[in-house]
């Protein structure tokens, strides 16, 4: 049995709903068919909280709720036997500030002009689920929350977009992993390392959205002012759009 636990899912208002199927061809995780004239849950866990359907409801019949659900689960990925699964303490997971270490260089080539390879990365691991909330190279830095494609998409990501030598990496998929886990672990991450700003790093797909959805709404919480930066690649591995967001706290 799957565990229930309390996270953000959609909500269906049959009452409204004309079962014009809209919600259902925009879920991407399958988690809404269409029964007898209404949208309706084909399975809790198939949700991912992300509300790609809402938008696309004509009659308002979709929301958001914070309840007890199951655990989120792709539908594609429904264990058959059970799974084995790597342990947490992976080496892989270990906390590294590699600033100091192979892109030493870095900053002395760009002085001079010349073309670097040399990595850009300053921080280890950089899957956000991955990251301890207080690893020390998060203190004061930048973020920049990229979804996992957008980093085989657009060519020269590392000059383009870590072009500060303070800017953390940290990424993630808003359609594959649990939404409402992203939005807490950033919430503590603000709160923990007083981020000033945060760039996310989208593609043009609809699911992709979600990212900047999650980064968004924690933004507009924290009680400061933080800056929030959008970045869209399309498909064809080119910047579509940037937008920029200053939210300034304000004081009850």
């Amino acid at each position: 049995m799957k565990q229930r636990v309390l996270r953000r899912v959609i909500k269906i208002d049959e009452d409204k709903c004309d079962g014009c199927g809209l919600c259902a061809e925009a879920c991407h995780e399958g988690a809404i068919v269409i029964e007898e004239g209404k949208a309706k849950f084909r399975n809790e866990s198939y949700c991912d909280g992300l509300g790609d359907c809402i938008g696309e409801c004509p009659k308002g019949a979709i929301s958001f709720e914070l309840t007890e659900a199951e655990e989120y689960t792709r539908a594609a990925e429904e264990p058959s036997h059970g799974e084995n699964l790597l342990p947490c303490g992976c080496p892989g997971s270990n906390v590294m500030d590699i600033r100091h270490n192979g892109n030493k260089g870095m900053s002395e080539s760009l002085e001079q002009g010349v073309a670097d390879d040399n990595s850009r990365l300053l921080n280890w691991p950089i899957q956000l689920k991955l990251l301890p909330i207080n690893a020390p190279y998060l203190k004061g830095s930048s973020i920049v929350m990229a979804a996992d494609c957008t980093g085989f998409s657009l060519y020269s990501f590392q000059k383009t977009i870590l072009n500060d030598d303070e800017r953390v990496l940290l990424i993630g998929c808003p359609k594959l992993d649990d939404a409402e886990l992203y939005r807490q672990k950033l919430a503590q991450i603000f709160e923990v390392n007083q981020t000033p700003e945060i760039t996310v790093v989208i593609m043009e797909v609809p699911c992709c959205g979600g990212l900047w959805r999650i980064a968004e709404s924690v933004a507009s919480e924290v009680n400061r002012d933080i800056v929030l930066n959008k970045i869209v690649i399309g498909i064809d591995g080119n910047i579509k759009d940037k937008e920029t967001i200053k939210y300034r706290y304000k004081a009850n």
